[in-house]
């Protein structure tokens, strides 16, 4: 199968700041796919040079077989994560002109908008200006314009912000809906757990590169080994070994550097009377996990 994208070395310098150095990933049709880093990684730079926004300074752009035109354009879908609606126009007339833009006739752009309107519950506020709304109903309202013209590839930037448990339910509904119809979403957020729940395959990009990519489930396979889970009493996160630690829900999360095997952490607990262990075992760390832990790892190289 082809991929609807692929970056391929990616760079951009902003003057003598290299934003992108060495970023590369590839994205198919039906998948959802996570773009994830922490802030200042060069993920919103990477997403515009994608989106032809910015022109890189070295590697490669393939956006439906080749190089992006303005034909394409029409074949994306794009929710920034600053709202870029205008705020003093009024939300019906606002959309229906940026569906004209991506080529919808008026009728049909007045028929799509006007079912997306009902199932964002933003009917009854057609009629006022964009600033009057809030911060969830211009979310919901940016997600239209991003979608109203069926897009092969959605592109969405924080898709959640601003969006109370019911609305990030049925956004997570419409995404798995955009899935299902055989489209490719890239999706950049901090929210990590929904990534988990809804992506298949991510790229993690941290000081302008890729620092990890490929399927989530092989990813987590790959970190296990230095993952543990520990109920017990006493204070778990100060062991020799351990990189990282979180206590959820009374257990012990710890994610050991390379050097430390679970055995060697087991080890150390015996042999402090402090420490009472009700149960051990190796875990597969959460996105979290990985992320804070590769991200700190490369923090403490670069120091």
């Amino acid at each position: 199968m082809e991929p609807i994208v692929a970056v391929s070395h990616l760079r951009k310098n902003f003057g003598q700041v290299q934003a992108v150095s060495d970023v590369s990933f590839a994205v198919y049709p039906g998948e959802i796919f996570g773009l994830l880093g922490p802030n200042g990684a060069g993920k919103t730079t990477t997403i515009r040079m994608m989106l032809d926004i910015f022109r890189p300074d070295g590697g490669e752009v393939t956006i439906f077989g080749g190089a992006m035109s303005e034909g394409k354009k029409s074949r994306l879908g794009y929710l920034p994560e600053e709202r870029g609606l205008y705020k003093n126009v009024k939300l019906e007339p606002a959309l229906l002109y940026l569906a004209r833009l991506k080529g919808l006739r008026k009728a049909e752009a007045q028929h799509r908008l006007t079912q997306w309107l009902h199932r964002f519950e933003l009917f009854e506020h057609r009629q006022k200006k964009i600033k009057a709304l809030s911060h969830g109903m211009q979310q919901k309202a940016q997600l239209i314009a991003a979608l109203i013209h069926e897009p092969d590839l959605l592109v969405i930037d924080e898709p959640f912000a601003g969006l109370d448990p019911v609305n990030t339910r049925l956004v997570k509904e419409i995404i798995k809906e955009q899935r299902a119809a055989g489209r490719a979403i890239i999706m950049s957020t901090h929210q990590l757990h929904q990534v988990e729940a809804l992506c298949s395959r991510i790229a993690l990009i941290n000081d302008g590169r890729t620092v990890l990519y490929g399927e989530i489930n092989d990813i987590k396979r790959q970190f296990a080994g230095n993952a543990v889970e520990v109920v017990g009493e006493g204070e778990f996160g100060d062991l020799e070994g351990v990189r990282s630690a979180r206590r959820i829900d009374g257990a012990w999360h710890l994610y050991l550097d390379e050097h430390t095997r679970p055995r060697d952490l087991l080890r150390q607990i015996a042999q402090r009377d402090e420490l009472h262990v009700q149960r051990f075992e190796v875990s597969y760390p959460s996105l979290d996990d990985i992320f804070i832990s590769v991200v700190s790892q490369q923090e403490t190289a670069h120091a």
